[in-house]
């Protein structure tokens, strides 16, 4: 047994039942991207679910959220999520998940397919591409960034996704267009086409819902976040000839990102699970429509498999 899997069997409780790990991810990137710090590349996602395979029983979410109801979930479950919607999930991912026999489930913002930018791309890559050591922005009201201060371009990145997340949702995205523009930037080209999330669809992903546009859903008029909800699982549902039953809230924060009046608008649009960013390890009793998710970010073989036990005491 290798030393991490050493570790993990000696602080983990032995036969652990009733609590469900959801891992959640964004990307997973073919090499390491200093602007993208906590995305894994292509070796250390590897790596981590060649943990999960040999230590946990990696189910799907639909199938581990009903056993987690009923009280029938196995020793050491486990769920592996990604969310919005990034080609990446299919070309990097999926061949590693494949090799291992590990399911998986893909929440996918259904407006940005087919060529649409998330407007937290278009700002990192304005600032990958921004020539000299500043980048203004004084005439949007974000002053000056300086690319050349301690942290570089990624901690110039970090402050302004955290200044425009909670824009309302039109206004984001005109300031995320107008900051690339600034940058003399080019937008690029990450998300799935359509041809792609069915070719997932068809290799045993499951597909659930991420709202249309990714708002901020306790941010909208209610109106408008009721149908952000409902349209995704309509597009999603026509698009893939199938149904869609699964939701992943944007930002994903309970109290902060959304209120229990969005739960209920899930429950109504006729989703029966939905998780949420809420750092824990799901256990029983818990609300089927926000189950928390749990990924440990620690690089370090030992320390990730000494977070992942701690959890799950």
């Amino acid at each position: 047994m290798s030393a991490t899997g050493l570790l993990y069997r000696l602080l983990a409780p032995a036969g652990v039942r009733g609590q469900l790990v959801v891992l959640i991810f964004h990307r997973v990137l073919p090499e390491p991207d200093a602007l993208r710090p906590g995305e894994p590349d292509l070796a250390e996602f590897s790596r981590q679910m060649r943990f999960w395979a040999r230590h946990f029983q990696v189910l799907p979410l639909l199938e581990a959220a009903q056993r987690l109801a009923e009280g029938r979930l196995p020793a050491a479950a486990a769920c592996i999520t990604f969310d919005d919607g990034y080609a990446d999930n299919l070309d990097v991912a999926t061949p590693v998940l494949q090799a291992l026999g590990l399911p998986a489930t893909l929440f996918v913002a259904s407006g940005f397919l087919d060529g649409g930018v998330m407007w937290n791309d278009l700002l990192i890559e304005a600032l990958r591409q921004a020539p000299g050591t500043a980048l203004d922005l004084t005439a949007l009201g974000l002053g000056v960034l300086h690319l050349n201060a301690p942290g570089g371009r990624a901690a110039a990145a970090a402050e302004l996704l955290q200044r425009i997340k909670r824009q309302p949702l039109a206004q984001r995205a005109a300031l995320a267009e107008a900051v690339l523009a600034a940058s003399g930037g080019v937008r690029p080209t990450l998300m799935l086409s359509t041809a792609q999330l069915r070719r997932m669809a068809g290799l045993d992903w499951e597909i659930g819902a991420h709202t249309v546009r990714h708002p901020i859903l306790d941010v909208l008029p209610d109106a408008q976040a009721r149908q952000e909800i409902r349209d995704s699982k309509q597009y999603l549902e026509q698009l893939l000839g199938q149904p869609v039953r699964s939701f992943a809230y944007p930002n994903g924060r309970p109290g902060q990102d959304y209120a229990a009046r969005h739960v209920a608008m899930v429950r109504e649009a006729g989703f029966s699970v939905a998780v949420s960013t809420r750092l824990a390890v799901a256990r029983s009793g818990d609300d089927v429509l926000q189950l928390p998710r749990f990924t440990p970010w620690d690089r370090q073989p030992l320390a990730y498999a000494a977070r992942v036990a701690r959890a799950l005491l």
